[in-house]
């Protein structure tokens, strides 16, 4: 089995070598801007249709100006270095989430208002919503990287034993599988085995088959990727809670005490920020998934061929 030291991808959040003249931003981070400007504007102005979309709206036009920045700063971008990844992380962004959403109709932590009465629409806002999740949280963290914030983190160096990944597997197999088996009332509090049942799962198959991993950059002594991933998950939060809290169409937690309680932030009961810490690294841990898919499906066809 190939180790994650022998084939690690490099293509981390960090600041990497310019491979195109940094400086210029690119049109499409204008365009973005202008999205950011006009659908804010539109906004404040009520117009029901910018209302109704302003959560995709929003986020078409910061994963653009966001992506746009980075290029400027370094000189290469998830966009413009990594386009094949950037298009398959669309559906593979709509895709899982929609795994989360099989999980809620059990769970009942959230439910959606204002939503489109015909059922293309209805498609066609979760869709668009849906596929900006991943490049909001991913973009948020190249940016942050950007600015080499952590990048002198480090720790002690940790390779865990193959005994080790295994046992982490079936923990995050487990935690992902019972929730979903047990009445709905105790089932709605565990909702954080989703959330840390998949990182769990997939970091050290990721890190197996040498793909992206965060035990991957542990074993280095690496931490910067891990902090930075936490602060764009803080910083992709807020921007979700306040853009969703006054769009027409919007979701709404249902989230039980204790776990509720206390002076809601935007829509979100303040413990239910804690979420976003583990979700950032949720997210970057399935993207990474699909890119070691990706890989042994390309080399399966080189050697058919």
């Amino acid at each position: 089995m190939v180790t994650a030291e022998s084939r690690q991808d490099t293509e981390e959040l960090a600041p990497r070598p310019a491979v195109a003249r940094a400086g210029r931003l690119p049109l499409y981070g204008v365009v973005g801007a202008l999205i950011l400007l006009a659908g804010g504007a539109l906004f404040i102005a009520r117009w029901r249709p910018v209302t109704v979309w302003f959560t995709p709206i929003a986020w078409t036009g910061y994963i653009l100006l966001a992506d746009a920045l980075v290029y400027r700063r370094l000189g290469t971008s998830l966009i413009r270095g990594r386009p094949r990844e950037f298009a398959l992380m669309l559906p593979w962004s709509v895709a899982t989430w929609l795994i989360f959403e099989f999980y809620n109709l059990h769970l009942h932590n959230w439910h959606y208002a204002g939503v489109a009465e015909t059922n293309p629409g209805r498609f066609l806002h979760g869709a668009w919503s849906f596929a900006t999740i991943f490049p909001g949280v991913l973009e948020t963290a190249d940016l942050l990287g950007s600015f080499g914030l952590f990048r002198a983190a480090t720790g002690r160096r940790w390779r865990p034993r193959r005994a080790t990944l295994y046992a982490l597997m079936a923990a995050g197999a487990t935690m992902l599988i019972v929730p979903p088996l047990l009445p709905e009332e105790p089932a709605r509090y565990l909702f954080g085995f989703v959330w840390l049942g998949f990182i769990l799962l997939l970091d050290p198959f990721n890190y197996l088959l040498g793909g992206r991993s965060l035990l991957g950059e542990w074993a280095r002594g690496r931490r910067t990727l891990t902090y930075t991933l936490l602060l764009a998950g803080v910083v992709t939060g807020v921007l979700w809670e306040s853009w969703n809290y006054y769009a027409a169409t919007r979701w709404v937690y249902t989230v039980p005490p204790p776990l509720g309680w206390g002076p809601r932030i935007f829509e979100m009961p303040p413990l239910g920020f804690i979420g976003f810490l583990p979700f950032a690294i949720e997210i970057y841990c399935l993207q990474a998934f699909l890119m070691v898919l990706c890989g042994v499906i390309t080399r399966s066809r080189r050697r058919a061929t």
